[in-house]
């Protein structure tokens, strides 16, 4: 499947508001992406900036990124970066920054966008796909095991350079 075309399984009703969310891979970054990352990343992090023109792009084109999108009503209401890497062990990926919009969150979108990530991961030939999420976001942490992510017994250590 090509890079800008939408994902036939990623789209969902809305009951409340008959919206419909689809979900895509970003192919190219224009001002309409760069805004939606200035609006989306400050409710996902607050001390991390939106990502710059550049980097985005970076990502976009990246063969080891693909940046999911979805939308609703035609703009842009959550994103998720999936990253890839290759080690001895096989391909594996992991799920990074992903975020619903305020407005929309509730009603699919982010189970949409992780579910069209582990279909490219699957595309792509990973082994498996992982993520971490706060014990706070209680919801995202029972989207994931709803979609069937299971918590592993490991210590995540993290050294900050």
């Amino acid at each position: 499947m090509q890079h800008d075309e939408a994902r036939a399984d990623g789209i969902a009703a809305d009951a409340t508001s008959n919206a419909v969310a689809t979900i895509e891979i970003a192919s190219v970054v224009d001002d309409e992406l760069v805004a939606a990352f200035e609006h989306l990343i400050p409710q996902l992090s607050s001390s991390s900036p939106a990502p710059s023109r550049e980097l985005l792009t970076e990502l976009v084109d990246g063969a080891d990124t693909a940046v999911f999108i979805a939308r609703v009503g035609g703009a842009i209401v959550g994103s998720l970066t999936l990253a890839f890497y290759r080690i001895p062990t096989g391909m594996k990926a992991w799920i990074e920054d992903v975020v619903v919009d305020d407005s929309a969150r509730g009603h699919g979108v982010g189970r949409l966008l992780n579910e069209a990530a582990l279909e490219e991961a699957r595309v792509r030939g990973a082994k498996n796909v992982s993520l971490t999420s706060r014990p706070s976001r209680e919801a995202a942490n029972r989207l994931y095991q709803r979609i069937g992510f299971v918590a592993r017994e490991t210590n995540l250590y993290r050294y900050d350079i």
